[in-house]
């Protein structure tokens, strides 16, 4: 690992690996995604000549990540978190792989096969022009949303996005989008300090928004696509009333300054 006795990331094991050949990486998260994860990394593979695919893995059940999977879609790694935690101790994971295998920036996408991925190139281009926190929104002009529950759409435009805007002074629309993109720079800064271990379920994604437009790192959004299901269960790990509400007081604690190294 990267990083010192101080400051700890999920335990994990890398179950696949190819050499680097790109710059950046593309992390892909994913835990139990059946079939909707496998097709998303073969959509995927039309993107390897411009960035290195990483599928990170909260520690799936399903067998849907294989050796074979790896090969065809001509993945860079698949890394297996075997410690705790959810979302946020995932990123630390793929993060503390990055930052090891000396990758210059990530882009970061849920593996539920919501986002479109012709916004890729996009978030590439924003890390060799220099953006530190690449932020993907459906709610700008060039952005795209379909079938996203009232419910949903309602949070993030009245609650959760003001609210980190407030947090942080810069203006953000889709703080809920797991679309993005991080330098290497804003992952390394010993001021955000992304590496302990309070990160463990979604407030790392809220910490660097926040920090990252604080601390006077490039930010930016970028339009981006999200496509729901017309109809059936709404893709989300989020489960009912009390799932909702421990994502909110997450938030406020991040947004309150609960995480910040002063």
């Amino acid at each position: 690992m990267l990083h010192g006795d101080d400051i700890r990331t999920p335990t994990y094991r890398v179950d696949w690996q190819q050499p680097r050949r790109h710059r950046w990486a593309i992390c892909v998260f994913v835990i139990n995604e059946g079939e909707k994860v496998r097709k998303q990394l073969r959509a995927m593979k039309a993107y390897v000549e411009l960035v290195d695919l990483i599928v990170a893995d909260g520690g799936s059940t399903d067998g849907s990540l294989t050796e074979e999977l790896m090969r065809e879609v001509d993945a860079t790694a698949l890394v297996v978190k075997t410690g705790p935690g959810k979302l946020s101790a995932q990123m630390r994971m793929a993060m503390d792989y990055c930052m090891t295998e000396g990758y210059g920036g990530v882009i970061v996408i849920d593996g539920n096969g919501k986002d479109g991925l012709e916004a890729i190139p996009s978030f590439v281009a924003a890390l060799e022009e220099g953006w530190d926190h690449v932020q993907g929104s459906r709610f700008i002009p060039g952005g795209h949303h379909e079938n996203t529950p009232l419910a949903r759409y309602l949070a993030v435009n009245l609650l959760h996005a003001p609210m980190v805007s407030l947090a942080s002074g810069f203006h953000y629309t889709d703080t809920t989008n797991g679309f993005r993109a991080y330098s290497r720079k804003l992952l390394t800064d010993p001021q955000i300090n992304i590496f302990r271990p309070c990160f463990d379920r979604y407030q790392l994604h809220y910490h660097l928004a926040i920090e990252a437009a604080k601390r006077d790192f490039r930010v930016k959004e970028l339009p981006v696509s999200r496509v729901y299901p017309a109809s059936g269960k709404t893709p989300t790990k989020i489960k009912g009333f009390g799932g909702l509400f421990a994502v909110l007081r997450q938030l406020f604690d991040v947004c309150v300054g609960k995480y910040r190294k002063r």
